[in-house]
């Protein structure tokens, strides 16, 4: 997925314009274009070579791509859009931004699989040996998990409790034990679901011995990736656990995104925080405090509340699609840098 420079350089056959060089003149560029794009010599070592001074060949070069004698080419896969990307982490102060063209068959549709492939290749990049990998529940930190084929020996930790304990093996707790066979890794897998019926049983459960343990990580996580949800059916899990009233309760706030069960306005303000008290999850002060925290979502249904996310200063980096992104360059004014990530609500 990184992005690679084809370097073309030829010589009497390098078009109209070069052949105003005369052969001589056009025999010592392409020589000097080679060794310095090519064989990666410095000016300096050509104009040893040659017999020359480094502003001659300085001058030799840049000659040489004006007149067509080099040509450089950037190019991605064609999945990827290098100029979306780069525009959107600028636009966000994102440390790493990744779009993905959309499928043309599931623009509509939120998470199209392929993120996850491309969120697994970036993971392999940013996760180095000896870190704490966390991973938070959703479809698309899911499809991550399945799609990965490396990952340097790292300790994985579940961040949250699951949709549904009865799916815990074919859930996050499976993409928790799939990262870690990858890095060879511990895994610390959560077998609990995220959604408790009150404060009091959250509490007991966060005191039992194997999620206790996975907490203990997570002060220590280094990356984290996390799924975000827009508030409404299908596209939110915490949305479908809740019952019709509490939904319409956090909606009367303005919730309009969650991530990892915590609730956001359009403005990236935290509202309904008294719903963490419910859930198994790590807190929005340690995610702050993760030094890399990567998320993955797009799809025009969640555009709005991955600006919402994004606003909030949690998230340093994006894997996306273009219909997403295209909302995203569009929406509002434009945000503060995420990677300036004080609470937006104060301390």
């Amino acid at each position: 997925m990184n992005s690679s420079e084809e370097i073309a350089v030829s010589g009497m056959s390098a078009g109209r314009s070069a052949m105003r060089m005369g052969p001589a003149e056009l025999v010592q560029a392409a020589a000097m274009a080679r060794r310095f794009y090519l064989e990666g010599k410095s000016k300096i070592q050509i104009a040893e070579e040659f017999g020359v001074s480094r502003f001659k060949v300085a001058r030799v070069l840049e000659t040489a791509l004006e007149r067509d004698l080099v040509r450089i080419e950037i190019r991605v896969p064609a999945e990827l859009d290098a100029e979306r990307s780069d525009a959107l982490r600028a636009r966000y102060g994102l440390r790493h931004a990744v779009v993905v063209e959309s499928p043309a068959e599931a623009e509509e549709s939120p998470d199209p699989e392929n993120l996850g492939e491309v969120a697994a290749d970036l993971l392999g990049e940013l996760v180095n040996e000896g870190d704490v990998l966390g991973l938070a529940w959703g479809r698309s930190t899911i499809h991550m998990a399945a799609a990965l084929d490396r990952l340097p020996p790292c300790t994985v930790v579940q961040l949250t409790g699951v949709y549904d304990a009865g799916t815990a093996e074919r859930g996050s707790v499976e993409a928790v034990r799939r990262a870690a066979q990858v890095s060879g890794g511990d895994a610390h897998p959560i077998y609990a679901p995220m959604l408790l019926p009150d404060a009091a049983t959250a509490a007991a459960l966060r005191n039992q011995t194997g999620i206790a343990r996975a907490f203990e990580y997570f002060d220590k996580v280094t990356v984290a990736c996390v799924s975000i949800g827009s508030w409404e059916p299908g596209i939110s899990t915490v949305h479908d656990m809740l019952s019709d009233e509490e939904r319409a309760h956090y909606a009367s706030l303005g919730v309009a995104a969650e991530m990892s069960a915590h609730l956001f306005d359009a403005e990236g303000r935290r509202v309904g925080r008294d719903l963490g008290e419910r859930c198994i999850t790590v807190e929005a002060d340690r995610l702050r405090r993760i030094p890399e925290v990567v998320a993955i979502a797009g799809g025009q249904r969640k555009a709005a509340a991955i600006d919402a996310v994004l606003r909030s200063g949690l998230v340093t980096s994006l894997v996306t699609d273009t219909s997403a992104a295209d909302y995203l360059m569009t929406a509002g004014s434009p945000p503060r840098p995420a990677l300036n990530r004080a609470d937006p609500d104060g301390p």
